[in-house]
């Protein structure tokens, strides 16, 4: 319990720059911030105005030289609830709820929102559709899979986000090299069917165990092409009343009921077959999509993820009720890439449509609202070829997170 005579008090934890809108609707409820970031990001631009303190840490530090950093803070700072803004946070914000006995989600039910392998036994033991996988643990089982289960697969690593690290196995033979470098790793990874198809995700809000906002959207290229291949990232909300609208409605409620989502924002991907035209669960994590989706849903909706997320975790704090805002019904997408150009110029861009243009050095990027997904759908589709031949710049893909 929190004591009647102060604020409760969030520790935010993030080693990116993200989480802006989230620390400034905590903040103006009335919660105290503190946030805990690391040495490189003192100086972002953060929201000090909303802040109780900033602390800065270095980087790559252990789970438990964080842990003493955070016992340390505690010393002379009441922390009621750990927030975790990045996804790359998240296990550590679980490790010091388990050690501050806090509430939200501790270690193991936190792997079902980072770790691959996990989430995935979770759901199919719950009856939802997802690839056939396997761990890579045992030999005997890994040429078993490989044998019972056709070709191509994918070779994951289990927490890294969006496409970092992800290999495409063609033949069973090109599997066992790469187990043998990556060694003691190998563990950390999952081996599952390729499935050829179009990439969806769900943005959602769920508030005691009951989804109360769930938004489709279509990714253009599928995130690990854009990736590992380069080019341009676009996502688009698909018509609400579409049977892949509705069909990934039924199978979102799946996927967060068997993984034990009580309240809080998630960001869930899908595959759709291109054999079968089935949707299968391809992974989820309990926080706000990257690459400005909360600003595409945010145009569309009337409602940004990173703001009822905060609403949640005060509600949660205060014991008192959360509802979702009254929403707007408008349809919108976004299409962004690396830039050749520091200061790209999109001037010549002009539909009435554009609300946003991305101002970032080395990026070109907009959103587009309109009243139509079919509208939404045909500018994406305009704009990014013209972003191709405008703007858009190719880098080796990273192996490990850059932002």
């Amino acid at each position: 319990m929190t004591d009647t005579q102060r604020n409760p008090t969030i520790l935010c934890i993030s080693t990116y720059e993200k989480g802006q809108p989230f620390m400034k609707e905590a903040a103006r409820l009335g919660a105290d911030l503190l946030l805990l970031t690391v040495d490189k990001l003192e100086h972002a631009d953060w929201p000090r105005e909303s802040l109780t303190k900033l602390i800065t840490m270095p980087e790559q530090l252990t789970p438990e030289q964080v842990l003493n950093t955070v016992a340390y803070l505690a010393r002379t700072n009441h922390i009621d609830r750990i927030v975790a803004l990045d996804e790359f946070d998240l296990e550590v914000a679980a490790l010091l709820r388990e050690h501050l006995r806090l509430p939200g989600m501790g270690e193991s039910l936190t792997r079902n929102f980072r770790d691959k392998l996990a989430m995935r036994v979770s759901a199919k033991q719950k009856g939802v559709p997802v690839p056939e996988f396997t761990g890579v643990f045992n030999y005997d089982d890994l040429h078993s899979f490989l044998d019972s289960v056709s070709g191509p697969w994918l070779l994951k690593p289990r927490t890294n986000a969006s496409a970092i690290g992800i290999r495409k196995i063609e033949s069973p033979n090109d599997l066992w090299p790469i187990l043998d470098e990556l060694g003691d790793l190998q563990s950390h990874y999952v081996l599952e069917r390729f499935v050829p198809g179009e990439i969806f995700h769900m943005e959602g809000v769920t508030w005691n165990g009951k989804i109360l906002f769930g938004a489709p959207y279509k990714y253009g290229k599928p995130p690990m092409q854009t990736m590992h291949q380069g080019g341009i990232f676009s996502t688009r909300a698909l018509d609400r009343e579409s049977s892949d609208a509705l069909a990934l409605a039924a199978i979102h409620q799946q996927v967060i009921e068997s993984l034990g989502l009580v309240s809080g924002v998630t960001h869930t991907e899908f595959i759709k077959s291109e054999a079968d035209g089935s949707f299968y669960f391809l992974e989820t994590a309990a926080r706000v999509g990257g690459a400005h989706i909360a600003d595409v849903v945010e145009f569309a909706s009337g409602i940004n993820p990173w703001v009822e997320w905060a609403r949640i975790e005060v509600a949660t704090l205060l014991n008192m009720e959360y509802t979702l805002p009254n929403l707007k019904h408008q349809y919108a997408g976004s299409v962004i890439c690396l830039a050749r150009q520091e200061h790209p110029d999109t001037s010549t861009y002009d539909a009435p449509e554009i609300v946003h243009r991305l101002s970032r050095h080395h990026h070109a990027g907009l959103i587009l609202r309109a009243d139509s997904a079919e509208r939404i759908e045909e500018l994406i589709g305009q704009y990014t070829h013209r972003f191709l031949e405008d703007f858009c710049a190719i880098v080796p893909p990273p192996d490990k997170p850059t932002a």
